[in-house]
C-alpha cells in the first residue's frame, strides 16, 4: 500500500520513519493524490506537518512513512515522504480517533469512546469476532449492534478491494463505489478488463483505468487498449459538446494520448466499429465517427421532430383575429405587434419554437398562448431541465412545471424513463422551456414519449451558452429551418429600465456594457483592474462588503460567483476555498472528504445527475447537518431535504463560486463575474451573455478591460460538430 510522491530527497538529509495519526488533512488532490497532512507523532510536543502522496486520507487515521526533513523557505520544517501508508492505529487514541472518524457507518465520536473504553486494543477482534459483546455497552441495542457489524463486514470487502487497487497503483477514495458498483465481484472484474472502470464508476478516468491495466500486465499496444482510449477520447470530445469527431481529428487525438502507432488505433476504430460501440458515417470528403448513443440521439431527434410535425393542431383551427383581443381583454396586457404575429404562427402549427434573450416578451408570449389553449380545453404539460427552472416556470405560468426527469418519471431500478414511445405522456400540447440547456440526447428521450397527434412548443434563448451535455439541439432546430420559428428582439420599455437588460443585449450585439455614471442605485456595474490580484482583491470586498452593506444582500444565499473556469487564482477552485474560510470557516463539524472540507452552513452544488435521490447536474444546495455517528450529511435543496453519505460526497463540491456552464437555467438575485486575460481560452460573447442574464437584480463585472473586450467581440471560436440540422432536412 506504498504511494510514490514524486519528490526528490538530497543525500544531505537522512531517511528515517515516522509514524502517528492524522490531526487534520490541510491539502489533498484527487487526481494527483498529493497531500498536506498535520500529524501527532509521539515524542514531538507540536503537530508535524507531513508532504507525500496518499489516494485516500482522513483526519483520524494513522500513517506510517519513510521520508526525510526539509526545511521549506515559506512554510517551514517538513517531513517529506518518499513512502507514506495507512495502517489501523495501535495506540487508544488513535484507535478512538479511527473509528470515530466515520470511516464505518454507525460508529461516530461519542460511540467510538464507548466501544474504547469498554475493549480497549481488542475492540476490532470483538466487532469482527465476538459482535455480541457489543450488547452488553449501555445504549447498544441489537438493531445498533446488527448494523455497526454489517458496515465493519462491507468496510472489511472494500478494504480487501482497496488493498488489490492501491497494490496496483488505485488510489481508496473510488473504492466504496467500485465495491458498490461491482460487490463481491469488484476484484475479478477489475482483473478482467480495468478499462471498465473508466465507463462503470463515476470519477474513474481512462488514466487511472491505464495505470491499472499496465500493472496488471496489459501492454501499452494490446488492442484492448486501444479501444478503450480510442472511447475515451471521443467521451471527452463529447464532453467539449460534439456529437462526432471527423475520423482523422480522432485518430490524432488517440494517437496523442496512447502514444501508439496509427495503424493499431486504425484497428482498435474498425473494432468499435465491428462491436457496435462506434458507428461511421461519410459526409462530403470526410468520416465522421460517433458514440452509438450520440448517434442513435440524433437520429431520435429528428425522427420525432418530423413525426411530431405531421398533421394537424390538436386544438383544430383558431381564428387568431378572434383570440388575440380576447387574451388581451383577459390578461390586461397589449401584445406587441410581434408578439400578435408570434401567437399567429403558433396557433397554426403543431411543433414551434419561440427565441428571444432578456426583456422581449417570452414570458407574456407564452401565457398568452397558454390561456388560448386552455379556453379550448387542450390538456397541456410544462417542462424544463432544471428543477429551478421548473419552478421558475411554474411561477410565471401559474401552473404546474416539471423537471424533464421528473415528467418523463425516471425509473432507478431499471435506469430507464416510465414515459418513452411505448408509454407515451398523457398530453395534448408539451411546452419545453429553457431549451437551449436540453443536451441532445435528453432531448431524444422527451421527444419519444410525446405522442404524435400532441403539439410542442419548444421555448429557450438560442445566443445563451450550449447545453453542458453533447449537441447544440435549439440552435440546429432554429438553423434547419423545418420548424417554425419565432425570434423576439425587441425590448419592452418595462425591460429598458433595466442596465441587466440593455448591457445583455449590448454584449449580444458585440458592443462593450454602458455603466450608470449616475450617483444612484444601479442594477450592473463593470470594475475595472489591472491584474488577476486585483481582480481578486476587489471581488472580496465587494461580495463580503460592499454588496452586503450597500445593497442589503446575504454574501451565501444572494450572491452567486460565476466563473468561466475551474482552475487558475479566479477558477471556482480557488474561489470557493478562500470564500468557505471567510463565510462559514467557524463551522464545525468539519469534515475532509474528495479534496473539499464541508461543514453545516456550506453551499454546494451537484456535479452528476442522480436520479434515486432526484438531484441533478447543477442544483444548489446548503448543507444543514453533518452526522459523524451516521457518517451522513444532509444538503437542502430548495424546499427538500436529501441525505448523503460520505462516500457519495464526490457528487457535489462547494459553490459559493461557480462556472458560468453550471448556472445555466437558474437566476440569482445577485451576480459577480470575474474576468481575466487568464481566462483567455474560454472568453466568448454567448458566456458572458450567458452569465449576465443569470442575475436578477445586480450584476457586478469585475474585469481587466482587455478581457471583458475580447469577450464581447470573440463569437463562437468553435461551432460544435453535430448532424441534426442536417438530418432534420434528410427526413423531410
Amino acid at each position: 500500500m506504498d504511494f510514490q510522491p514524486s519528490t526528490s530527497h538530497s543525500a544531505d538529509n537522512p531517511v528515517e520513519k515516522l509514524h502517528g495519526s492524522i490531526e487534520r488533512v490541510t491539502f489533498h488532490s484527487e487526481a494527483s493524490g498529493f497531500c498536506v497532512l498535520r500529524v501527532k507523532v509521539k515524542g514531538y510536543r507540536e503537530l508535524i506537518t507531513v508532504i507525500g502522496s496518499a489516494a485516500s486520507v482522513t483526519a483520524g487515521e494513522y500513517i506510517e512513512c519513510l521520508g526525510c526533513w526539509v526545511n521549506d523557505r515559506q512554510h517551514g520544517q517538513q517531513f517529506k515522504t518518499i513512502s507514506l501508508k495507512i495502517v489501523p492505529p495501535t495506540t487508544l487514541d488513535g484507535i478512538e480517533k479511527y473509528l470515530g472518524s466515520g470511516m464505518v457507518k454507525g460508529i461516530g465520536p461519542h460511540f467510538a469512546k464507548k466501544l474504547v473504553k469498554a475493549f480497549g486494543e481488542q475492540v476490532f477482534d470483538v466487532i469482527e469476532q465476538t459482535p455480541e459483546r457489543l450488547l452488553d455497552l449501555p445504549g447498544i441495542g441489537k438493531k445498533r449492534q446488527e448494523r455497526v457489524t454489517s458496515a465493519w463486514a462491507e468496510q472489511k470487502v472494500i478494504r480487501e478491494i482497496m488493498v488489490f487497487l492501491q497494490s496496483h497503483g488505485v488510489g481508496t477514495s473510488r473504492s466504496v463505489r467500485i465495491y458498490k458498483t461491482y460487490g463481491d465481484q469488484a476484484i475479478e472484474n477489475v482483473r478482467e478488463n480495468p478499462y471498465r472502470l473508466a465507463l462503470d464508476i463515476h470519477g474513474i478516468g481512462f488514466k487511472t483505468a491505464d495505470m491499472l491495466a499496465q500493472k496488471l500486465g496489459i501492454g501499452p499496444q494490446s488492442l484492448l487498449r486501444a479501444q478503450a482510449g480510442v472511447r475515451h477520447v471521443l467521451q471527452e470530445w463529447s464532453g467539449e459538446g460534439h456529437c462526432a469527431a471527423i475520423r482523422s481529428k480522432l485518430c490524432e487525438m488517440a494517437a496523442k494520448l496512447l502514444e501508439i502507432p496509427l495503424p493499431i488505433i486504425d484497428q482498435a476504430i474498425a473494432a468499435e466499429l465491428t462491436e457496435g460501440n462506434l458507428i461511421a458515417e461519410i459526409d462530403g470528403s470526410d468520416e465522421f465517427i460517433f458514440l452509438t448513443p450520440l448517434h442513435r440521439a440524433e437520429m431520435g431527434c429528428a425522427a420525432h421532430l418530423n413525426r411530431l410535425n405531421q398533421g394537424d393542431a390538436p386544438w383544430g383551427v383558431i381564428d387568431a383575429d378572434k383570440a388575440i383581443p380576447w387574451v388581451e381583454e383577459q390578461t390586461g396586457m397589449t401584445l406587441s405587434q410581434s408578439q400578435a404575429a408570434a401567437v399567429r404562427l403558433v396557433l397554426q402549427h403543431k411543433v414551434s419554437v419561440i427565441t428571444g434573450g432578456p426583456g422581449v416578451g417570452k414570458t407574456t408570449l407564452v401565457n398568452s398562448l397558454l390561456k388560448i389553449l386552455k379556453a379550448k380545453r387542450v390538456r397541456i404539460g410544462l417542462c424544463a431541465p432544471t428543477g429551478r427552472a421548473a419552478k421558475r416556470l411554474t411561477e410565471s405560468t401559474g401552473m404546474e412545471a416539471k423537471t424533464v426527469h421528473r415528467l418523463l418519471e425516471f425509473d432507478p431500478t431499471q435506469f430507464a424513463f416510465k414515459h418513452n414511445d411505448e408509454n407515451p405522456l398523457d398530453l395534448d400540447c408539451l411546452v419545453i422551456d429553457e431549451s437551449s440547456m436540453m443536451d441532445v440526447v435528453l432531448m431524444n428521450q422527451l421527444l419519444k414519449a410525446i405522442p404524435t397527434e400532441a403539439a410542442v412548443l419548444i421555448v429557450g434563448d438560442v445566443d445563451q451558452l450550449p447545453s453542458v451535455g453533447p449537441g447544440s439541439v435549439l440552435a440546429d432546430i432554429i438553423e434547419s429551418g423545418q420548424i417554425a420559428t419565432v425570434r423576439l428582439t425587441e425590448i419592452f420599455r418595462q425591460a429598458s429600465t433595466s442596465k441587466i437588460i440593455t448591457n445583455a443585449h449590448r454584449i449580444n450585439h458585440g458592443q462593450m456594457p454602458l455603466v450608470d455614471k449616475t450617483e444612484g442605485l444601479s442594477d450592473f456595474y463593470c470594475l475595472y483592474a489591472e491584474t488577476p490580484e486585483e481582480i481578486f482583491a476587489k471581488l472580496m470586498q465587494v461580495v463580503l462588503e460592499r454588496i452586503p452593506q450597500r445593497f442589503h444582500f446575504h454574501p451565501v444565499n444572494d450572491v452567486q460567483i460565476l466563473t468561466p473556469m475551474n482552475r487558475g487564482g479566479l477558477g471556482a477552485r480557488s474561489l470557493n476555498i478562500e470564500l468557505q474560510a471567510r463565510l462559514n470557516g467557524h463551522s464545525e463539524p468539519k469534515i475532509t472528504r474528495f479534496g473539499n472540507t464541508y461543514a453545516p452552513g456550506d453551499k454546494v452544488i451537484q456535479r452528476i445527475n442522480n436520479y434515486d435521490k432526484e438531484v441533478f447536474n447543477g442544483d444548489i444546495g446548503v448543507i444543514k447537518a453533518i452526522d459523524l455517528e451516521e457518517s451522513q450529511i444532509k444538503i437542502l435543496f430548495d424546499d427538500r431535504e436529501v441525505d448523503y453519505e460520505f462516500s457519495d460526497l464526490d457528487e457535489v463540491t462547494l459553490a459559493y463560486a461557480t462556472s458560468v456552464h453550471k448556472s445555466q437555467g437558474s437566476e440569482y438575485p445577485v451576480v459577480v463575474i470575474p474576468m481575466a486575460m487568464q481566462h483567455f481560452m474560454l472568453l466568448e460573447r454567448n458566456l458572458l451573455y450567458t452569465g449576465v442574464t443569470r442575475g436578477k437584480q445586480l450584476v457586478v463585472v469585475i474585469a481587466q478591460p482587455k478581457a471583458l473586450a475580447m469577450a464581447v467581440k470573440n463569437q463562437q471560436s468553435q461551432r460544435r460538430i453535430t448532424h441534426l440540422a442536417a438530418r432534420l432536412n434528410e427526413n423531410t
